[in-house]
């Protein structure tokens, strides 16, 4: 009797589900299919940066039940690493994968999305985009490119390079010819640095004869595949203009806005994913690459405070000074520098504290 009564209250519940799922799979069955493609910034071997850009595509698909369809084409593919927003502007590509800072010549604005010299941690610019205000300002500012933008990827803080030779004093910067870009270049050339921007194909043949003398990447993982360290064995650290560098997913506001609301929902799960798993990503692989980079003989050194000032003073008269002539940089800088400073107040009390005792007791254990 009793399991009479089970499977007659199991086959009403089964049936009360598949009402419920029902109008849902009737609702998809309606929703069009959709094929876009998507240009990225960077080359296939870049595999945690290029490879957030395939997990988003895998994802999208599958919240849609394979029905809108995202192919991400490698740099170069379609359009050059550095002219993907100008794709995505155009129509040319329905979205993008890049670094917001690359476009900082039309507008130093634009690295706000992505990293500025003494900027905020990963953290800190998740925080700021998602409930700091950030995402109200750069959408607004990204409306004039005809573009939305979203979270999409962070590799952390990243090591401040290579050097042919060791850097102990801001005097030894002087006419030392460094691959380095956007505002973190403008700072470096007011400490008297000849910055250049290259490809990460022409950074080993650079310094291998000499062209320049140093040039900062990424981190430990994505170095050691360009093998720097046999040229340039001096590495620093920390990449002060790169604190917590955000790359993000561009998208042709027309196209955005043509999307099924459910579409629309998959693209921004999908994007949140994709910015997490990088992050992550990057953190499991560095310590080990970090580890083979000095068996191979990579020598670690760290900017003394002297530079690190002498960096921030030069970063901060940079930014003052473009804030007083351009007021779409002025409207996001000032409630960013507010951002900031409480967020480093806040991570002064916990985080830092503790991280710096965990580094010291772990030591070696």
């Amino acid at each position: 009797m009793e399991r009479r009564s089970f499977l007659k209250k199991a086959a009403v519940s089964a049936g009360v589900a598949g009402a419920a799922v029902a109008p849902t799979l009737a609702q998809a069955a309606d929703l069009p299919t959709i094929k876009w493609r998507l240009a990225s910034s960077f080359p296939k071997n870049l595999d945690t940066i290029f490879g957030a850009s395939e997990l988003f595509t895998k994802r999208v698909s599958e919240l849609t039940g394979g029905k809108f369809q995202i192919r991400a084409f490698a740099a170069g593919e379609i359009v050059p690493a550095l002219e993907v927003m100008d794709a995505v502007r155009s129509g040319t590509v329905e979205m993008g994968h890049t670094a917001s800072y690359y476009y900082v010549g039309k507008d130093p604005a634009f690295a706000f999305d992505c990293a500025v010299p003494f900027g905020l941690t990963s953290r800190q610019q998740t925080a700021w985009f998602e409930f700091g205000g950030g995402k109200q300002l750069m959408r607004e500012f990204f409306k004039d490119y005809n573009i939305i933008n979203f979270m999409g990827g962070n590799t952390g803080t990243q090591m401040g390079g290579w050097f042919r030779k060791e850097i102990k004093t801001v005097a030894d910067l002087k006419g030392l010819k460094m691959r380095i870009s956007g505002l973190a270049g403008k700072t470096m050339a007011r400490m008297g640095v000849v910055t250049q921007q290259l490809g990460a194909a022409d950074i080993y043949p650079s310094l291998e004869k000499g062209t320049i003398d140093a040039a900062e990447w990424v981190g430990p993982y994505d170095d050691e595949k360009i093998g720097i360290y046999k040229v340039a064995p001096f590495y620093y650290a920390p990449g002060w203009w790169e604190a917590g560098p955000q790359l993000s997913f561009y998208i042709g506001l027309k196209e955005w806005e043509k999307l099924p609301k459910e579409y629309q929902a998959a693209v921004e799960t999908a994007t949140y994913e994709a910015h997490v798993y990088m992050q992550a990503d990057y953190d499991a692989k560095n310590p080990a690459a970090l580890a083979r980079l000095i068996k191979n003989g990579a020598k670690v050194r760290f900017f003394s405070k002297e530079m690190m000032d002498a960096g921030y003073k030069a970063a901060t008269e940079m930014m003052d000074e473009e804030a007083a002539k351009n007021a779409k940089f002025k409207k996001i800088y000032e409630p960013w520098k507010v951002f900031r400073r409480e967020q480093n107040t806040w991570a002064s009390v916990a985080e830092a504290s503790m991280q710096n005792y965990l580094i010291n007791a772990t030591r070696g254990k």
